[in-house]
């Protein structure tokens, strides 16, 4: 019954949030690097920040750290959505709230150095994430799997975390999905979704590293760090400003050239996930090697994927600039 209740809750709060952005105009224009082609809802993602939210009232407010940090890098992501804000201020709260994630690990009592590991670490993710928002449902898919991963390792292998709260992130991922798993999305999850939710699987995964002092769980998002860093280091090559919006990803190749529907990618690049995952439960004994063999394999299928479509995407860029 409780989590019925907070399923119809973060509903609620989703469609209340639908009149707002409509009122005031939160919406996205497509433009020449979008990979949709209609005016949709910005921001849909604020019900990731609602699920935390409803978790830490009715949680006995866990993790305070941890949720005064995803509420000022929810709130700065959400003015850029509305209007875009300075690098330098976003950069600042990133910072900050990071650092709030930090000391909620206890992380501040380890060696110096494996903080500065987290924070580079941690800003890649955050960005990752955020770059990777650029089709119907494949963050909140993706997302979907990544939570589900962390639930199966927290009920059946070792907890490291208030199961309740994975059980919040799940409703919420399962109301947006709802509205933005399909051809038509209802709404995007702009920055604040992109990044709060990349900022909530940072802080489980962080639990539960820290509690395991083992790596090897990082394979949870081996899928989008593969296509992520190897996208990056295809911009370098290019000698372009890698922090500028693209159209360079894998998956946008798929939904962009290749004219596969969103859905049909997001659900692939899930499933990606998720398969992987699995060989990673089977592995365990073997993790750290069966990590490494995994991103050499997704590395190689990314190469050949791009060394055979990307001909495409500079087809359409003459194109364009010669329109």
């Amino acid at each position: 019954m409780t989590y019925i209740l907070l399923l119809l809750a973060l509903i609620a709060i989703e469609l209340s949030y639908f009149k707002i952005a409509n009122h005031f105009n939160i919406i996205d224009k497509p433009n020449e690097r979008s990979s949709h082609s209609s005016i949709t809802l910005r921001g849909g993602g604020v019900i990731f920040y609602f699920g935390v939210l409803l978790y830490f009232i009715f949680g006995k407010f866990q993790y305070p750290w941890f949720f005064t940090g995803l509420t000022l890098i929810s709130l700065v992501s959400f003015a850029d959505d509305i209007r875009p804000q300075s690098s330098k201020l976003r950069l600042t709260v990133h910072f900050a709230a990071m650092a709030m994630m930090f000391y909620q690990w206890e992380l501040f009592s380890q060696q110096w150095y494996f903080t500065i590991i987290a924070l580079v670490i941690c800003t890649g993710i955050l960005n990752a994430y955020n770059f990777m928002d650029g089709i119907n449902g494949i963050t909140g898919a993706y997302s979907l799997v990544v939570i589900a991963a962390l639930w199966y390792i927290n009920t059946y292998q070792v907890q490291f975390v208030d199961n309740m709260f994975i059980y919040a992130v799940l409703l919420a991922l399962m109301v947006f999905n709802f509205f933005n798993f399909r051809t038509r999305a209802k709404c995007f999850a702009g920055d604040v979704g992109a990044i709060s939710i990349a900022f909530i699987v940072l802080f489980l995964l962080g639990l539960l590293i820290i509690k395991t002092r083992d790596l090897s769980y990082i394979v949870i998002l081996v899928v989008y760090g593969v296509d992520s860093v190897l996208t990056i280091l295809h911009r370098l090559f290019l000698k372009e400003n890698i922090f500028e919006p693209h159209r360079k990803h894998a998956f946008q190749l798929m939904a962009n050239e290749l004219k596969i529907p969103h859905v049909i990618v997001s659900f692939f690049y899930g499933s990606l996930q998720a398969l992987v995952f699995a060989g990673f439960i089977l592995c365990k004994n073997y993790s750290y090697w069966y990590l490494g063999s995994i991103i050499v394999i997704l590395s190689v299928c990314y190469l050949i994927f791009k060394m055979k479509y990307f001909k495409l995407h500079k087809t359409i860029q003459v194109k364009a600039i010669k329109i």
